[in-house]
């Protein structure tokens, strides 16, 4: 009896380390899976600047909605918005964010100007909060 359970738990440990041949992903399908799994959830201002190999096979527009495009697949969109509002000082501010869920980040040109990093969150439809780089907060509606 003794003999049958640690050969038994060998076979079990022997099967445990043997090294997997998996195949690489080959269909289109697979790599936008594995890049959204493998993705951080963070989207940062100068994400903007670039829409990247995998969002460009996921791009989509639809007229109908106020974001300018979308990327991403179902539960996991990532929206880009140009958006319009004022400093606290009310001084017109004009840009561009990303946004997954309640959360995103783009870049402004500020009343002097020069171009700002900011990070946005919803707080109603179409109206979001925003503070830059050097913690000036901002409010925002959706430019359509």
């Amino acid at each position: 009896m003794t003999k049958k359970i640690l050969l038994l738990l060998l076979s079990v440990l022997f099967l445990s380390c043997r090294e997997t041949n998996k195949e690489p992903l080959t269909s289109t399908e697979e790599q936008i899976h594995s890049f959204y799994a493998e993705e951080e959830d963070t989207i940062l201002p100068d994400d903007i600047e670039e829409i990247t190999e995998p969002e460009r096979k996921t791009y989509h527009v639809d007229t109908q909605y106020e974001y300018k495009y979308r990327t991403g697949r179902s539960n996991h969109y990532e929206y880009t918005y140009n958006i319009i509002g004022h400093d606290t000082i009310g001084n017109e501010i004009k840009g561009t964010i990303n946004i997954r869920n309640k959360y995103g980040a783009g870049k402004i040109i500020n009343a002097k100007g020069e171009k700002r990093a900011v990070f946005v969150e919803w707080v109603e439809n179409g109206k979001l909060v925003g503070k830059d780089e050097d913690s000036i907060t901002y409010e925002f509606v959706v430019d359509k």
